[in-house]
């Protein structure tokens, strides 16, 4: 479902649709966590109180009224205490979200926030993120607390001992920054199993506020089947991207060469869960469909394309075991099983930064002889001659990192030696 959709989509159908996402990539407990939106005549719709997450139905959902009543077949959530003090002190908010992700819970048990300033967008989706000391779940003196640190402005607040609270002018912004703020934590976690993870400074958090992606606008003929059939392939591999948790909500690119003088790519500021075919959007000479914004790396991607004719497809994401060599700043070394060097050769660690100020420069080093790279702090760039192909390097790539970041507890790490790779490079032609 599209964000203007979800946004005219009853409240009990967004906390359902949200509600199955969290449970379903294993945010949550069968029991954990809670959802709430207030409407525009103060009703507080809210998930119900000791309810199975993996089946909730609408007809769940729970109903509590300004004056207190109550509307539904169940009790509201233990929580609604802290949901109506955030609430209250904060009428901006819409939505609320509350859970339990292993991650941010060993943040809140070792009782230290995690730093949102170690992925260029972060901060822009979350936020600094508050803290709020431990009380009795289900209290009015917890609700006090969280509600005071809401108060003073932050969005993403971590609940000592507890887990997560994020809140939002709407269900879906409450989901993002907690699924933001949840990956963040992840990869602090990840990247401290291999090395340690660095922060961007100021300078560089900065260089995303651009607006290079603002092409200037032309109107589309109408689609070729060929337009149509890869646009179809797109949004169905995007899909796939995000429920392998390879994408977030707000994060990762596909972008697919049409003809030599147009391709296609993900849009700005759709959700990669319900991308359409539609939503894509048509490149054609420097100018962009009229009406739709592109990713912000179209430029990138423009000149991938203009310098390697080979390359057909480009792919941009931020799978979890890959990133963590970025944010570390450990090279990732390809060379663990035959599939993976043979798919991916040696990787690149470029820096932070070269994605926006040497954009020539990348476009050179990323295509056939180095199909992928790894942008500190930012993301993979991944191309192949299909879609296909480029999808498959950036599962074997996270695959790979995954099995390296796991080997660390089992034993050192031993690589194909230099001669099995020369023996590689013979029997698969690799230059």
């Amino acid at each position: 479902m599209n964000e203007q959709k979800r946004e005219l989509a009853h409240p009990r159908d967004q906390i359902v649709m949200i509600m199955e996402r969290i449970y379903g990539y294993g945010m949550t407990t069968t029991s954990g966590g809670n959802l709430s939106i207030r409407d525009g005549n103060g009703d507080i719709w809210i998930s119900p109180a000791g309810f199975d997450k993996g089946s909730l139905m609408p007809p769940d959902v729970v109903c509590v009224h300004p004056d207190g009543s109550i509307t539904g077949i169940h009790k509201p959530s233990s929580e609604l205490p802290f949901h109506r003090a955030i609430y209250e002190a904060r009428p901006d908010v819409g939505a609320i979200l509350h859970a339990h992700p292993a991650a941010l819970v060993s943040f809140s048990v070792v009782r230290k926030v995690p730093d949102t300033r170690i992925l260029p967008t972060a901060r822009l989706i979350c936020g600094e993120v508050g803290y709020a000391p431990y009380d009795l779940p289900g209290s009015a003196a917890l609700g006090e607390k969280i509600a005071r640190v809401f108060g003073d402005g932050f969005n993403t607040v971590l609940l000592e001992n507890h887990g997560i609270a994020c809140a939002g002018q709407s269900l879906l912004e409450a989901f993002q920054r907690f699924e933001t703020l949840d990956f963040c934590a992840r990869l602090i976690i990840e990247s401290g199993r291999i090395g340690a993870p660095h922060n961007l400074s100021d300078e560089q958090l900065s260089f995303i506020k651009g607006t290079s992606h603002l092409l200037p606008e032309f109107d589309p003929p109408v689609a070729s089947s060929r337009e149509r059939e890869m646009r179809a392939s797109m949004s169905r591999l995007i899909g796939r991207a995000y429920d392998q948790m390879l994408f977030t909500s707000t994060e990762g690119t596909f972008s697919a060469r049409l003809d030599p003088e147009s391709f296609l790519i993900t849009p700005y500021g759709i959700d990669r869960k319900d991308l359409r075919a539609q939503d894509i959007v048509l490149i054609h000479r420097g100018t962009r469909e009229r009406g739709k914004v592109p990713s912000r790396s179209v430029l990138l991607h423009e000149k991938i394309f203009a310098r390697h004719p080979e390359v057909n497809a480009v792919l941009i994401a931020h799978p979890p075991n890959v990133m963590a060599f970025g944010v570390a700043h450990v090279k990732f070394d390809s060379r663990t099983i035959p599939e993976s060097y043979v798919m991916l050769r040696d990787v690149p660690l470029l820096k932070f930064g070269m994605q926006y100020t040497e954009r020539e420069k990348m476009a050179e080093l990323i295509g056939p002889a180095t199909p992928i790279a790894i942008i500190e702090n930012d993301c993979v760039i991944v191309t192949g001659r299909t879609l296909l192909e480029a999808y498959d390097r950036l599962e074997v790539a996270e695959f790979s990192a995954k099995a390296i970041i796991a080997a660390r507890s089992v034993g050192p790490v031993v690589p194909i030696s230099d001669e099995q790779v020369a023996e590689l490079k013979s029997a698969f032609g690799i230059g």
